[in-house]
């Protein structure tokens, strides 16, 4: 065993400075000082502590902090703890999302960032083979100019870029980031979403954007951009409950593939213990075991050179078990992991098709025969072919490491896991029996689609919603899931363009079709009659715009997308940005969704164009086209049905869009 830690050379940073960090008045709170000494206390009486090689945490150096945070927030996190801001200190934690400040802590921002730098230099160097850093605050969702959810500074991203930036002589050119604390890691992704070095994996909650940090941008479809397109990879979770089963069937069929492509020289692990059986936030199942086989399949990279800095995790057994569990998978010790009868929840599949996806049947065969049987998404674009495409690797000749030399892990399918006893709920066997479905949930939100083309005219527009065909349409529409009819409708005029593009359609024959310009202009206004519908009926009206249901032949039934486009992050997203351009259908005609505002506290959407199909119309690359005389006459109807407009004004209103220029 002493041969073992010893060729090993593990690095346990821990400094009981980063416990000085507290809320002001004692009161309690999830992320507090006991979370380190509980860790601390089980890692010595394992034994594991005296095995590894003991540090002690070192300040950050302002400039290497200012490599990712503005120097705006790095000033505000050095003072903050000073006597000048006694009196308004509370003030302003209250301005940020889900922070607090004390007179410690400056110091244990500070301290942590180093800490995260003085592990991963080492490991870069050689130094060490593998480290844990035991620090505090946590970093993850920590921006550019702003601390949130417990975040003071992004310990990771600064360590990363010292690397990348500072250390060069290190030879680090490539950094995987993985990501599974049980909330998205906002602060990491933004920071390196365009930097092809750095591959950022997060598995988190996600709860159709209702889950902590709640932003759209956790969703699979934010995959980078620019040169760092493909190299962002989020899976995330439809609801809680998640184990290590589902987690296991991220690692296999998402991360280890794009891993190995990627051949990073260092891995740094964002280990947020939040998603852990028991834990009072995350409400996940992983056991401590779980944790130990997910580190484990990656000691395969980078010749096992791993740093661990600590994120979330608010049980204290829990967290004290898991780090424990993996400190001595870095030590080499050997372990059993135990495979009871359990799978990875339906949803758990779907999140993971859609990512694979790239709209081939043949991806499905490369996958469980479990995916077989589910409804999934197809996306033109799929994010783990982008992320393969851009490493220029071939997918299907993959082999991905599972294990490291020095690390044997012994499986079992015949003993049932043994969770540690810390009085939560045991993990649930099977596929749950829980409904937990996206369209459960949006059927519940209501909002008003608005229609400026032929939905303008209701008995059209009822087509989309019970099936069926109306006057003057060459093909039937399949309906939604829910054939309700709208609550209510009503109508109104926004100040966007309308203009009839591209030159045929198979419903509606050849002839243009009408598109809002995303642009706002006061200048100009549009009619739009408003429908009444539930989140979920906006969704299949937009499958249905954009072509995305099917008739299976073999089954005789129709296939629609197993997720949402839009969901309750894109709905918060599109009220702050005014509209969203939904990556997964990107070249799709009614890609945009645009928000027109509020009527009675609900918010008003509608789908059209993206801004560069405007820009592509007015260089000639795109066809302008008047409507066809079916379509010219379906939406005479509607305006006229809205009694705002009689027959020739009607006319009069869509000859005028239909012959002026954009």
């Amino acid at each position: 065993m002493a041969a073992a830690a010893a060729a090993a050379r593990v690095g346990l940073l821990y400094d009981e400075r980063m416990c000085a960090h507290a809320t002001p008045d004692g009161e309690e709170h999830p992320e507090n000082p006991e979370r380190l000494r509980a860790i601390w206390r089980k890692l010595s009486g394992d034994g594991v502590a005296s095995r590894c090689m003991i540090m002690k945490a070192k300040e950050a150096e302002d400039k290497y902090i200012a490599s990712v945070h503005s120097q705006s927030h790095i000033k505000l996190m050095k003072s903050i703890s000073s006597k000048e801001f006694d009196s308004c200190r509370n003030k302003i934690a209250r301005k940020f999302n889900s922070i607090y400040f004390n007179k410690g802590s400056s110091e244990s921002a500070f301290l942590a960032a180093g800490s995260v730098i003085e592990v991963t230099e080492k490991v870069a160097a050689g130094e060490l083979s593998s480290a844990i850093a035991l620090v505090r605050p946590p970093g993850h969702h920590a921006e550019h100019n702003e601390a949130m959810g417990f975040c003071l500074f992004n310990n990771v991203a600064i360590a990363a870029d010292y690397l990348l930036n500072e250390r060069t002589d290190l030879g680090i050119k490539k950094i995987l980031i993985v990501d599974w604390d049980v909330h998205h890691g906002n602060g990491t992704q933004k920071m390196f979403y365009s930097d092809p070095r750095v591959l950022f994996f997060s598995v988190h909650r996600f709860d159709y954007g209702s889950f902590y940090p709640a932003e759209g941008d956790a969703s699979y479809c934010f995959i980078g951009e620019g040169d760092g397109k493909g190299y962002n990879i989020n899976v995330p979770w439809e609801h809680g409950k998640c184990g290590d089963a589902d987690y296991i069937a991220a690692w296999d069929h998402v991360l280890l593939p794009v891993a190995e492509a990627f051949n990073p020289d260092i891995v740094l692990v964002s280990a947020g213990f939040d998603a852990a059986l028991g834990d009072p936030l995350g409400g996940c199942c992983i056991t401590p075991k779980g944790y130990a086989l997910l580190l484990t399949k990656l000691l395969g990279f980078s010749q096992g050179r791993i740093v661990m800095a600590l994120e979330g995790g608010y049980n204290l057994r829990s967290i004290a078990n898991s780090v424990s569990a993996c400190a001595k998978v870095l030590l080499g010790d050997k372990f059993r992991f135990d495979t009871p009868d359990m799978q990875p929840f339906e949803s758990s599949w779907r999140v993971i098709q859609a990512l694979y996806s790239s709209g081939s049947d043949s991806d499905v065969e490369d996958l469980p025969d479990a995916i077989a049987s589910v409804n999934v998404i197809q996306i033109t674009d799929g994010i783990i072919s982008e992320s393969l495409s851009k490493l220029n690797l071939d997918e299907d000749k993959i082999e991905t490491k599972t294990t490291s030399s020095n690390v044997t892990v012994e499986h079992s399918s015949t003993d049932s896991a043994e969770p540690q006893n810390d009085g939560s709920a045991t993990v649930s066997k099977g596929i749950s029996s829980l409904s937990f479905t996206w369209r459960s949930e949006l059927s519940k939100v209501y909002v008003w689609y608005a229609s400026f083309g032929s939905n303008m005219w209701t008995p059209r527009f009822l087509c989309y919603i019970q099936g069926g065909k109306a006057e003057g349409m060459n093909i039937p529409c399949f309906g939604s899931h829910d054939t309700s009819p709208p609550r209510g409708s009503m109508w109104k005029t926004v100040p966007h363009r309308l203009f009839f593009g591209r030159s045929s359609t198979p419903c509606w024959g050849t002839g243009g079709v009408a598109f809002l310009n995303p642009e706002i202009n006061h200048t100009e206004n549009s009619y739009v009659c408003m429908y009444k519908i539930t989140l979920e009926q906006f969704n299949d009206v937009l499958f249905q715009e954009n072509r995305l249901v099917k008739e299976n032949s073999k089954s005789g039934k129709t296939d629609s997308p197993a997720s949402p486009l839009v969901g309750l992050s894109e709905i918060e997203f599109v009220s702050r940005n005014k509209a969203i351009h939904l990556a997964p259908i990107k070249d799709s005609w009614y890609s945009n969704v645009l928000y027109l505002g509020e009527e009675d506290n609900l918010p008003i959407l509608t789908m059209t164009c993206p801004l560069s199909d405007v820009e592509r119309c007015r260089s000639g690359e795109l066809t302008l086209s008047p409507p066809s005389k079916t379509y010219y006459a379906t939406l005479i109807r509607g305006l006229m049905e809205g009694k705002h407009l009689d027959a020739d004004a009607a006319a009069n209103y869509i000859n005028a869009a239909a012959t002026r220029g954009l």
